[in-house]
């Protein structure tokens, strides 16, 4: 999948979903299907326009959500996995959210986009003042075709972004997949740490804290991914309080020697909370404990222990 970063990088034609896409969630897919679908039906590519940074981030960051469900390269991952041929990342400033929605729509147009595909309740330009109505009535306009695609609902409400975090705060992992469609990951490139869970008999990956929101602190069972690779293995989430740490940290432990991961980017599921975050007497308390929630994991994954 190709990543662009401004309009006049489109191909001609071209068809677009538009939005911010953060987690593309269930209700995400479905608007970026029908951009899929208008590319493969009339030719030409089909890519998601999204923006960099998150636009609240900008706008309004007393109301914008602390933590993201996926970073834009994690996004553009989960996009690849999903027919798109193109990620236009558009970079989002005070100038970019000041264009009137009808001249970003003619921006586009002139790009060569023929399709346009959003969310019914997709708001977007100056003031917030693009909506259906106008999308609508610029494409009669305009000539290009525009698909609204109403939410998706599940338990009877509608599944956002919003709702998937909350669900990943309270630690409903499951619920979170649901809404997603997908289990739900987080990713981060992995780092030199103390070098704690080696002299314990346990070495870990530590993985640099990014944007994305993380469960509840705890000993994960957890599955890893990296550079066409996977690993089962277990996880601590949190500050280390037995060792005073101070800053929260996601250590992995895989139960097969991954090799040097030092430089990768990995992409973790947590599949079930073993216990929560705890201090121990000593490192050996510790140590055992770390044992315990190693066979509790493998059992987890029907590998004994």
């Amino acid at each position: 999948m190709e990543r662009i970063s401004s309009i006049e990088d489109l191909a001609s034609p071209s068809h677009l979903a538009l939005g911010v896409f953060d987690g593309v969630h269930l209700g995400h897919q479905a608007v970026i299907a029908r951009a899929v679908e208008a590319a493969r039906r009339d030719g030409g590519p089909a890519g998601v326009l999204t923006f960099d940074p998150y636009p609240l981030w900008v706008l309004a960051p007393e109301k914008a959500p602390s933590r993201l469900l996926a970073s834009l390269d994690h996004k553009a991952r989960i996009l690849a996995a999903m027919d798109v041929d193109f990620l236009l990342a558009l970079p989002f400033d005070r100038e970019r959210a000041a264009v009137p929605a009808a001249e970003f729509v003619a921006e586009l147009v002139a790009a060569g986009v023929r399709t346009i595909a959003a969310g019914e309740d997709w708001r977007f330009g100056q003031g917030r003042q693009g909506d259906r109505q106008l999308l609508g009535r610029l494409s009669a306009e305009m000539g290009f075709r525009f698909e609204a695609v109403a939410p998706v609902m599940m338990d009877g409400e509608r599944i956002s972004s919003s709702r998937i975090r909350q669900a990943i705060r309270d630690g409903n992992l499951a619920g979170a997949a649901r809404m997603l469609g997908r289990p739900y990951t987080v990713a981060g490139r992995v780092v030199e740490g103390q070098r704690m869970g080696r002299q314990l008999g346990f070495p870990t990956a530590n993985l640099e804290r990014g944007e994305e929101q993380y469960p509840p602190d705890g000993v994960w069972a957890v599955r890893a991914g990296w550079s066409g690779k996977s690993a089962e293995g277990v996880a601590n989430l949190g500050v280390r309080p037995t060792v005073d740490g101070k800053r929260r940290l996601l250590e992995v432990h895989l139960f097969e020697d991954p090799g040097d991961l030092y430089g990768e980017v990995l992409e973790v599921e947590f599949v079930a909370r073993l216990r929560g975050e705890q201090r121990f007497a000593d490192l050996d308390a510790l140590k055992d404990q770390i044992g315990v929630d190693v066979g509790a994991a493998r059992r987890i994954f029907g590998g004994g222990g």
